[in-house]
């Protein structure tokens, strides 16, 4: 197989690696390093002579840019010792930036304890995948908090990854990563973070703002397939998809919301403090621990289904 032909089988190869092996503890991952790197920069950068906003942005831009590059040299070198060492290498960055077997398996450890009746497991497996409070979640709370998870991070482990790795292969996906590291860690709307980290959050908003969207039609069929409720996940993320506080969040939301014939969002806490959230699918009912398995269903094959349908545009586009 020549060099171009094997390119072309690097999305799926990545896509197949991680639902084999998911996120191993014992693996080293670039995306730990990252996170590392922005803890290690953050003084330096809030130390400039500079406004907190402006001295956020310009962390942002290094950071995300130094991704890039750093992963384009890797590359280069690869190529530069063989062919086929930079496709592997290639492969490898794109699986990294995929996390389809980790968040269902997350998502169904939480399941698995809810099932049993062991509620406090379940808070503590939630906590692991959620940002909110969940000392005092309730069973539907908990079931509740790991669909939202599941709904959101198909788009930031999947859908966003392979989108920017089909337009710009192994460096682009590094970037995004970055990107969405940066806003998991900085990107928070509290007194610390409320202007050094606006730029990572909007950078993050923009950045998934075009795969957000494009999720919904691939839930949907998904959903169809599954339990024919394609058509209510989708007139319900094209009626409630905006309603979410984030400009992109609401919409896999809305339409995992219809898929499953469940609400979503609504008031939770985070660090103490609750935040009042627009409620998604309002007259649907409560989540159960049921619903945690059939969100994964419908993540795993939507997932499926966006990784083939790029997968062919990038082949097109190429050649």
């Amino acid at each position: 197989m020549s060099q171009i032909a094997a390119w072309y089988f690097f999305l799926p190869c990545a896509f197949l690696l991680d639902l084999i092996l998911g996120d191993p503890r014992w693996l080293p991952h670039p995306i730990r390093w990252m996170g590392k790197a922005i803890e290690a920069l953050e003084p330096r950068f809030r130390h400039l002579r500079l406004t907190l906003v402006q001295s956020g942005l310009l962390f942002a831009l290094a950071l995300i840019g130094a991704a890039w590059l750093s992963a384009a040299l890797l590359l280069w070198l690869a190529a530069f010792v063989h062919p086929g060492a930079a496709i592997v290498l290639e492969i490898l960055m794109v699986y990294f930036a995929l996390s389809t077997r980790s968040l269902e398996s997350a998502a169904m450890s939480v399941h698995a304890a809810l099932k049993s009746g062991d509620l406090e497991t379940a808070r503590r497996q939630a906590a692991m995948i959620v940002g909110r409070d969940t000392a005092e979640l309730s069973k539907t709370g908990v079931a509740r908090a790991a669909v939202e998870t599941v709904a959101e991070n198909l788009v930031d482990g999947v859908i966003s990854p392979l989108f920017f790795a089909a337009i710009g292969g192994g460096p682009l996906a590094m970037a995004y990563k970055m990107v969405n590291t940066l806003d998991s860690m900085v990107g928070y709307k509290n007194i610390r973070y409320w202007e050094f980290g606006r730029a990572s959050a909007k950078i993050d908003d923009a950045a998934n703002f075009l795969p957000a969207r494009l999720s919904v039609p691939f839930i949907a069929l998904a959903a169809h397939l599954l339990s024919r409720t394609g058509k209510r996940a989708l007139i319900t993320a094209m009626k409630e998809g905006d309603k979410h506080a984030s400009p992109n969040a609401g919409f896999p939301e809305a339409a995992f919301a219809g898929a499953l014939g469940v609400w979503l969002g609504g008031p939770n806490s985070y660090g103490g403090q609750v935040v009042t959230k627009p409620v998604i699918g309002y007259r649907f009912g409560p989540t159960g621990p049921d619903h945690i398995r059939k969100a994964c269903q419908v993540m795993m094959l939507a997932a499926s289904f966006w990784m083939f349908a790029i997968w062919i545009a990038a082949l097109i586009l190429r050649s």
